[in-house]
C-alpha cells in the first residue's frame, strides 16, 4: 500500500493532541512526553515515511554517528573565570548609597502593609529584606512567605514604577 504523505499530514492536522500522542505510540511503540502539535506531526510523518520507504542505510547511520561524536568536541577553550574583587571596608564612614532599584526606599526604611487584618513590617536592607527576624533576597520572597503564594513583591507592597507608593 503506497503512503500518501500529503493526505497523512492533512489528516494529522485535524487530530487533537491526544490523538496525535496515540498515533505516536502506534508509530514508535512508546509514549511521548511532548504535547507540541507541530513536533508530533513532523516526527510521526518522518516515522511513517521511514517505515514505508525504508530507513537510513547502514553507511549513513555510521556517518551520522561519527558526526554526532564530533559535535561533542569543544572548539574553543572555556572562558577564564576571574575572581570577583570585593572592595575593602573604608577607613571612614561613607554616605549610604541608594538601592539599585529606584522603586525601593533607602536601606533602613520600614515598609508597612496591612494584610488580612495584620500590620506587616518589612525592613529594607542594603542587600535584601528583613521580616520576622529572617532575611529574604527579594520582596517577592517576603510576599510568598506571608501569603503562601507567588506574588510580585513590588505589587504586593504597593511600589509603583516611578519609585513612589502605588
Amino acid at each position: 500500500m503506497a503512503l500518501n504523505m500529503v493526505q497523512e499530514v492533512a489528516a494529522m492536522r485535524q487530530m487533537s493532541t491526544q490523538e496525535l500522542r496515540d498515533k505516536w505510540r502506534e508509530a514508535f511503540g512508546e509514549e511521548t512526553r511532548s504535547s507540541h502539535r507541530e513536533y508530533l506531526i513532523k516526527r510521526i510523518a518522518w516515522r511513517l515515511q521511514a517505515l514505508e520507504e525504508g530507513d537510513l542505510s547502514e553507511r549513513a547511520r555510521r556517518r551520522a554517528e561519527e558526526l554526532a561524536h564530533d559535535a561533542d568536541l569543544r572548539v574553543t577553550a572555556p572562558r577564564e573565570r576571574r575572581p570577583v574583587q570585593r572592595p575593602s571596608a573604608p577607613a571612614h564612614p561613607i554616605a549610604v548609597r541608594p538601592p539599585a532599584d529606584r522603586r525601593l526606599p533607602m536601606p533602613g526604611t520600614v515598609v508597612v502593609r496591612e494584610y488580612k487584618g495584620q500590620r506587616l513590617h518589612v525592613t529594607v536592607l542594603r542587600e535584601g529584606f528583613a521580616y520576622e527576624g529572617e532575611i529574604y533576597a527579594s520582596l517577592s520572597a517576603v510576599a510568598r512567605k506571608i501569603t503562601g503564594q507567588h506574588w510580585n513583591g513590588y505589587l504586593f507592597f504597593g511600589f509603583a514604577r516611578n519609585g513612589g507608593k502605588g
